[in-house]
C-alpha cells in the first residue's frame, strides 16, 4: 500500500493507491467521527494498515492538511453562496 497524489484525482489531494479515498476522508472518521481504524478499514473496504498510513501522513503534514481543509470548506462557501435560491413564497 502507499499514498499516492495525481492531479486529476481529488484535486491532487494525497490518497490511498488505486482509490479516491483521501487522507482527510479517512482522519475525518477517525478523527472526527471517533470511529475505530478497523471500522474505517472495514467501510472503505480497505487495510488497517491503509488507514494508518493515511493517518501517518495527516499527522506528519499536519499543516498542509489544515490548509487543505479550509480550501475546500472556502470553495464548498462559495459554491453554496452562489447557488440557485428557491424564490421566496408570498403569503
Amino acid at each position: 500500500m502507499s499514498l499516492s497524489r495525481d492531479e486529476d484525482v481529488l484535486g491532487g489531494e494525497p490518497r490511498i493507491d488505486g482509490t479516491r479515498i483521501s487522507v482527510r476522508h479517512v482522519a475525518a472518521r477517525v478523527i472526527d467521527s471517533r470511529q475505530s481504524p478497523a471500522h474505517v478499514a472495514d467501510q472503505f473496504d480497505i487495510s488497517i494498515a491503509d488507514v494508518y498510513e493515511a493517518l501517518y501522513y495527516y499527522y506528519a503534514h499536519i499543516d498542509k492538511m489544515r490548509e487543505l481543509e479550509a480550501e475546500n470548506e472556502a470553495a464548498f462557501e462559495r459554491v453554496r453562496e452562489s447557488s440557485v435560491k428557491p424564490k421566496e413564497t408570498v403569503q
